[in-house]
């Protein structure tokens, strides 16, 4: 899972109350444990606790091996906001220095270097837009 800087500010304001990128993926990963995932339409996912809502989209991804990720990355030498999410791992870092945490395996892998983010993950990966209170209708679906 991705954040935008927009969905960033929110966790870090409303649940984390810090900025470090480890902690905001930490609440992040809580939050999503005691969540309900709910698919609306189109790409577009909502994973929900009955009082917040955090609100994604699917991104693309390629299917490769850790090997062909190496060769995809390449000589990239910039610091990139990395994502492991079978691990739990998230920091900011060389690509080259993040995939040696990476045990081996088919993994979906995202690359966005205008962003300057990596997502490595057994599971597509998703970019947050927001995170706001729950709509009725995601409460009520919750049974509360």
């Amino acid at each position: 899972m991705l954040l935008t800087r927009h969905a960033k500010e929110r966790l870090a304001k409303r649940l984390v109350k810090r900025r470090k990128l480890e902690s905001i993926y930490a609440e992040l990963w809580d939050f999503l444990d005691r969540s309900r995932r709910i698919d609306v339409k189109d790409g577009v996912v909502i994973f929900t606790d009955g009082r917040k809502s955090l609100v994604c989209v699917e991104l693309p991804c390629e299917e490769l091996s850790k090997e062909e990720i190496i060769k995809v990355l390449g000589r990239v030498t910039e610091e990139y906001e990395c994502v492991f999410s079978d691990g739990r791992l998230a920091r900011r870092t060389t690509p080259a220095r993040f995939l040696r945490e990476i045990p081996d395996g088919e993994y979906c892998f995202y690359l966005n270097r205008e962003k300057r983010s990596l997502y490595v993950g057994s599971e597509p990966p998703l970019l947050v837009i927001t995170l706001r209170p729950a709509k009725r209708w995601e409460r009520e679906e919750l049974g509360d």
